[in-house]
Order: C-alpha cells, then structure tokens, then sequence
C-alpha cells in the first residue's frame, strides 16, 4: 500500500464515506439503518474489520488487488454462543466505579458539522471504587446497539444484544485513592465505534488503580446518546472521500484529548473524583484511528507521557524532528515489518524513545477491542484464531505492562522479550523484517 494512494487504506480502517456534500447534524435526521462503510479485503484473505462485527463481506467490495482466497467473515455459530454476552472480570484489587460526563469545547465548531457551534463530548470514566456496590452499569442503550450493529450490516441477531452484555463497573460508584495519586489513561476508539467498545480493558486497568476516559468522538460513531436522549449517529460517515480525511479524523481527535484533559485536571472540572488524578502520569491508548490518533496527540500535547497504537494505520506521519516519548504498536501481523500497513515501519525510525513493536498471532482487528469476544459469545465469527478471552487477556496484559512501566516505574519482563505465556505475541525487528 503506497503511502501516496492512502484510499484502500481508508477502506481497510473503515473510513471509506458514501453520500455527497455536507450533510446535516446527524441527530437532526433519521437514521437510515444501512451500512455506510466498506470494509477492503486485503491480500492474504484478511479482513480489516473497522470495528464491531464486520460481516459476510461482499465479493464485490474486494478489490481487484485482493487474493482469490476465501475471505473469513462470514457470519456462522460459535461454541460460546449465549443470550447474555460478558466482559471477563477484571483481575486488580479494587472495585470498578463508572460514570459519563457531558463536555462542551464552546471555543470550537464541530470539524464535522460546522453548524454545530461547538463541539460536544460524551466522556466514560473508570475508577477504583470504594466499594462494589449499586448497579452494573450498562453496555450500551438498546438503540445504540440496533445503530451499531445495522451501520455494521449485522442483522442475524436480536438488534438490543448488545445492550444485554453484562460489564463489571458500578455506576456512579464512589471513586476511591489519595489526592493526585491516581494516573490517567485515555481512550480512543476506532472509526464508527463508540467509548464502550474498549470497556474491557478499562476495567482492568481501573481495577489496577488507574482513572480511564473514554471519548466518543461525535459524528464518528454510528450512535452516541447524550443528556436528555438525544442521539448522534455517524455524520463523518457521509462526507465525500478524500485523502486527507484520516489526517484530519486524527489531528480532530487530539484536539478533543487535550480538551479533555483540560476537563480532568483543571481547576474547575465537574467530575468529583478529579482530584485524586496525577496530571503528571498521563498516557493514551487507542485503538484502529484511535491508535493513530495517539501518536498525534503526544506530539500536539506534552501532557502525554507515552502511547499505544493498537492495529492502526498512522494517518498522520510523525515527523522527521521525532517523537521522544514511549510508544507502542501492537497489532495483528498485517502490520508486521514489510507487510502491508507500511506506515508502522515509516514512523518507527521517528520514535526516538523507549518503543516496541508487538504482533499478535491469530489476532484480527476487532481482537484489540470486546468486539471479537462478544462477536463469539453471541455466535458470529470474525475469522480469527483466537479465542475471545484469550485475545481480551492478551490486550490488558500488554497495554497494562507498557503503563506500568512508564507511568508507575515498575519493571517489566514482560516487554523485553517473547514469553511462554505469551507465545502469540510477536517481538518484530523492523530492522531485519522479522517478528518472533
């Protein structure tokens, strides 16, 4: 994939748009129900899966470059198949409390309804709990997941599905830690997918002791409820596209981080657990365009002490003055040194600081995020060879030794070589394309 043709790569990401002109702010029209995205088969029969439950691909939506094999994305039953759909527990000491925020950025018009006159965020927070007490907190809405899984064309399963899956966090739960004692960790999902979609692992790194924010970035998401029911479904979806959309989707989203680490540890935040934040232990972990976005956001922002890249391809270019600061890629092995995301091995010689750059074995996109566990639970297969909890256990692992070493300074075995444990993941040497 050349870098100058960037538009398969779109499509690989799930940033390919239908649809001409500018449309209206999505929560003033209705939903039409239809997928809006394409997913590109690459060569070696991969799907790119741009989020949750990319299924039963069209042939005529592979390119003429992709192979002739059979593309494994077909929607078929699972052994774990269930009615109830679960998160696995998370495996810290403390109790796991949640709540959402509402942000208003009034300095700014929405990037991608600019008659939207400021631009809106729905923010989820995890934390270290007091107790376990009150109730579950939910998944998703039931009309947010009929929104997620008709603009993923899945229509084999009851539309509210996923607004059964069972999480671990208590809402609005009493945050517990000493005064600016907690580090930060923020989330970015990928491309159409909401903040829930890595809950999985923000439980785990909450129950560890770590705040995590999860970001919806509006008009991105096929569905995103605000205060008082209303909802925003996937404007940027309906652009006309264009080459430097990713470049703009990822420099958008590291606005929106600053903005709300503005929200978190300035003198005036509204959340009552922010004081026991650390503003000087910051990191952020994305996943797909939310990866990319990370790498963007630490150059933009200082505050950032250290990124993790999670399967996306990097929109943005970092730059030849370099980025100094810890970085991780950990991705499946489309993005092994050589293959075909030759953006990984562009920017690794502009990591000047710690970095790793780990392949998961098995692993297809949705790996990265609940969405290839819950796809399993409830009788879809994404194609992958690994199984759901397998894949989610791998992810908190590894994300959570990467902020442990730089936001906590504990050592990390577990970084500096392939493990027994671990023999899915893939140590890579851009230097002689290898990973082993």
């Amino acid at each position: 994939m050349p870098h100058q043709h960037p538009g398969p790569v779109l499509e690989a990401e799930g940033l390919t748009k239908n649809g001409k002109g500018r449309p209206a702010p999505a929560d003033r029209r209705p939903s039409s129900g239809k997928p809006r995205l394409r997913t590109l088969v690459l060569r070696g029969g991969l799907a790119a899966v741009a989020g949750l439950l990319t299924l039963a691909v069209p042939t005529s939506w592979a390119p003429a470059s992709a192979s002739s094999a059979p593309v494994p994305t077909s929607i078929g039953p699972s052994a774990t198949t269930s009615s109830t759909p679960y998160l696995p527990k998370p495996t810290g000491p403390h109790p796991v409390g949640t709540t959402s925020l509402y942000l208003k950025d009034a300095s700014r018009p929405d990037p991608w309804v600019p008659e939207a006159k400021a631009r809106e965020l729905m923010v989820s927070l995890w934390y270290p709990a007091k107790s376990r007490s009150g109730r579950r907190a939910p998944y998703v809405t039931p009309k947010e997941s009929e929104l997620i899984l008709k603009g993923k064309g899945v229509t084999s399963v009851p539309p509210d599905v996923l607004s059964r899956t069972r999480t671990n966090a208590f809402s609005d739960a009493t945050p517990a830690g000493r005064k600016r004692t907690l580090p930060l960790v923020v989330i970015s999902p990928g491309f159409t997918d909401p903040r829930s979609s890595l809950t999985a692992l923000a439980e785990e790194l909450a129950s560890r002791g770590y705040v995590v924010a999860g970001i919806d970035h509006t008009y991105e998401t096929f569905a995103t409820t605000f205060p008082g029911g209303r909802l925003t479904t996937c404007a940027a979806c309906e652009l006309d596209p264009d080459d430097d959309f990713g470049k703009k989707a990822v420099e958008n989203r590291a606005v929106d981080v600053s903005f709300v680490l503005d929200e978190l540890t300035g003198p005036h935040s509204t959340w009552k657990g922010a004081s026991l934040i650390d503003p000087s232990r910051v990191a952020m972990v994305g996943a797909s365009l939310g990866g990319a976005s990370a790498a963007e956001t630490m150059l933009k922002d200082s505050r950032v002490r250290g990124g993790i890249n999670m399967d996306g391809f990097m929109f943005a270019p970092i730059p030849a003055s370099g980025l100094a600061r810890p970085f991780l890629f950990l991705g499946q092995t489309v993005h092994s040194p050589g293959g075909q995301d030759t953006t990984w091995d562009r920017d690794w010689e502009h990591l000047t600081g710690w970095k790793r750059w780990l392949v998961v074995a098995g692993a297809v996109h949705a790996s990265f995020t609940d969405y290839d566990l819950l796809a399993q639970q409830i009788g879809v297969n994404l194609g992958g060879d690994l199984s759901g909890p397998r894949a989610v256990e791998i992810t908190r692992r590894y994300v959570r030794a990467f902020l442990d070493l730089h936001l906590r300074g504990t050592a990390q075995p577990l970084l500096e070589k392939p493990s027994a444990r671990y023999p899915e993941v893939r140590f890579c040497a851009p230097e002689t394309k290898t990973c082993a």
